[in-house]
C-alpha cells in the first residue's frame, strides 16, 4: 500500500543523506563540502517531511482498510 511505498521511499531518502553527509566529511575540497553539507540539509528537511507524512499514513491506514473493506462490501450487493 501507500504506506510501505511512502516508508521505502524515505529510507532511499535517509540512505541519500547519509551519502551526502559522507561525502562532505571525506572530501577536502572546500566548494564540495559546503555543496553536500547544502544538500545534505535538504535532504534532511525533506526526510522529515517525509517521516510526518508517514506516521500520519500509519495512524489513518487502519481507518482506510476499514473503510475500503465497507466500499468494496456495497459494490457487491
Amino acid at each position: 500500500m501507500i504506506g510501505q511505498k511512502m516508508h521505502q521511499t524515505l529510507a532511499t531518502l535517509q540512505g541519500a543523506y547519509a551519502d551526502l553527509k559522507s561525502y562532505a566529511l571525506e572530501t577536502q575540497d572546500q566548494n564540495a563540502k559546503q555543496m553536500f553539507g547544502q544538500y545534505a540539509q535538504q535532504l534532511e528537511s525533506i526526510c522529515q517531511g517525509m517521516e510526518s507524512r508517514c506516521n500520519y499514513i500509519e495512524q489513518q491506514e487502519p481507518q482506510y482498510k476499514v473503510f475500503q473493506q465497507a466500499q468494496q462490501q456495497q459494490k457487491q450487493k
